[in-house]
């Protein structure tokens, strides 16, 4: 399968595993790797979610072999969900969980962007990343790097990597904000669990909820925000997980959260 998907004690782990091609993506292969992102969305028991690539690479971008036989109107993300979440830009930041890119070698073009969508980045030391777009006559595919990518390292360094299409370096990427860590190759699984086990303890319900309101805040205005934010609070006091926080609290033991 060249999408994997696998789920050990709350963390679901969505495998790229064409290595043979450097985990580039085929329109067919992006559906199948949006419909894992939304499974692990609906799956209960997933609390955190880990994206990587197989064979030293996260992914190298757009197969371009297959790039110049597909219409125009089909290059965009989409999922075979048959449902009302088809054609949802962004399911990676749209997902109620926290999303981890654990990226070891290239991570380019597509790739990157994929990289740009994830709450948190763990590189390896031979990561390198690359929005290689305008080398190709083109703008990032998916917008992250002219939205996201801001937001995360600033407009100075944005504008840098996104104008000259320059590859960094793992070093480089953790200087500038874009990655939160850098280890040994052969140690980026496990950086990637111990990342992972910070949000296994957090309320789902109100992690779903947190999640949105930082990632609105990006656009709304103070007003709107705080509105939002009131609403979501609201939502929690009535949830099953904060009366469990509370309880979990006062008798001195682990919450036990259900997402509820």
């Amino acid at each position: 399968m060249p999408i994997r998907y696998q789920l050990d004690d709350g963390v679901a782990t969505i495998t790229i595993d064409r290595p043979e091609k450097r985990n580039a993506m085929t329109y067919a292969l992006l559906a199948e790797f949006t419909d894992a992102i939304w499974r692990a969305a609906d799956d209960e028991d997933a609390r955190v979610v880990i994206i990587t690539g197989a064979g030293g690479a996260f992914c190298a971008g757009t197969d371009l072999t297959e790039l110049q036989d597909t219409p125009d109107d089909e290059r965009y993300q989409r999922s075979r969900r048959g449902d009302e979440r088809d054609g949802l830009p962004w399911p990676i930041v749209q997902c109620p969980k926290p999303v981890i890119a654990a990226v070891d070698g290239p991570a380019v073009g597509m790739g990157v962007e994929f990289a740009t969508h994830c709450d948190v980045r763990i590189a390896s030391e031979g990561a390198r990343f690359g929005w290689v777009f305008v080398r190709r006559g083109l703008v990032p595919d998916t917008g992250a790097g002219s939205y996201l990518l801001p937001r995360i390292v600033g407009a100075t360094e944005a504008l840098r990597l996104v104008l000259s299409g320059e590859i960094i370096d793992a070093a480089e990427a953790l200087r500038i904000g874009f990655v939160s860590g850098v280890v040994p190759a052969e140690q980026l699984a496990d950086a990637a669990r111990a990342e992972a086990q910070r949000y296994l303890e957090s309320s789902p319900f109100a992690v779903a909820r947190a999640k949105r309101l930082l990632y609105d805040a990006m656009a709304d205005d103070v007003a709107t925000h705080l509105e939002a934010n009131k609403a979501s609070l609201l939502e929690c006091f009535g949830s099953e997980d904060h009366a469990e926080g509370v309880r979990s609290f006062l008798e001195r033991r682990p919450a036990r959260f259900t997402g509820r």
